[in-house]
């Protein structure tokens, strides 16, 4: 089955300033994420992708524009709300050290499967509606371009941290010792059995991911030593 590459968007003027943006429009890439995304081409190069999905808002849509300009047989990416970042209601636009002080702040940290946001969505509805996009991409990309194929969705830190506990088989209250960095690479391949998560995190250099000669994929080793116990 395919492998995805989920890549978080680089660093944004609401991370340098601390502040929880959401869906608030018009939050861009900082100098620092500008630079972040500029480098990501070296970082796939060699790597056959064969799509491009993306959480609709600015920052994500910026991290794949240097990706996309070095990739001219891309198509744009495919923009998927499912994949936008968590409602966050009443939370939005607020200061991060403000938020620390809510009671709810601890219930996000400690039971996310029981944290709602005023106004906006549960950390469960997160889970549900971002792990359901990145199947039902799968499956499709499967299809169209092949069990070997490599597809990128660029997307937000808890929404990767979610997706990556669905994959570990964590529960969701565990999400929070996950750690994705910006324009980090995290890497699961999906098969009929289990995903594998082959990359958590990954700032460097990504050649490994490519597939290998006579049908052989990335994880395919990871597969294989998780199937016979050896691993």
């Amino acid at each position: 089955m395919p492998t995805l590459l989920l890549v978080r968007h680089g660093r944004s003027t609401a991370n340098s300033a601390g502040i929880l943006a959401g869906w608030t429009p018009g939050v861009d890439l900082d100098e620092t994420g500008r630079a972040q995304a500029a480098a990501l081409p070296d970082r796939l190069a060699g790597l056959p992708i064969a799509r491009l999905v993306s959480s609709p808002l600015e920052r994500c849509r910026q991290t794949l524009e240097p990706l996309r300009a070095a990739r001219p047989d891309l198509a744009e990416p495919d923009a998927d709300e499912r994949l936008g970042e968590c409602h966050y209601g009443e939370w939005t636009g607020r200061p991060l050290s403000e938020l620390a002080q809510e009671p709810l702040w601890r219930t996000v940290q400690d039971h996310a499967s029981a944290a709602a946001f005023p106004g906006g969505e549960s950390l469960r509805a997160l889970s549900h509606r971002t792990v359901d996009a990145v199947r039902e991409w799968n499956d499709k990309i499967a299809v169209d371009h092949g069990p070997d194929a490599l597809w990128v969705a660029a997307t937000h830190g808890d929404v990767i941290k979610a997706i990556v506990a669905d994959a570990l088989g964590l529960h969701l209250d565990h999400f929070q010792r996950i750690s994705v960095e910006p324009c980090s690479v995290t890497a699961i391949r999906y098969t009929p059995h289990r995903p594998y998560l082959l990359r958590l995190g990954d700032t460097g250099d990504l050649g490994a991911l490519a597939p290998r000669p006579h049908g052989r994929s990335a994880g395919d080793d990871a597969v294989v030593g998780g199937e016979t116990g050896t691993a």
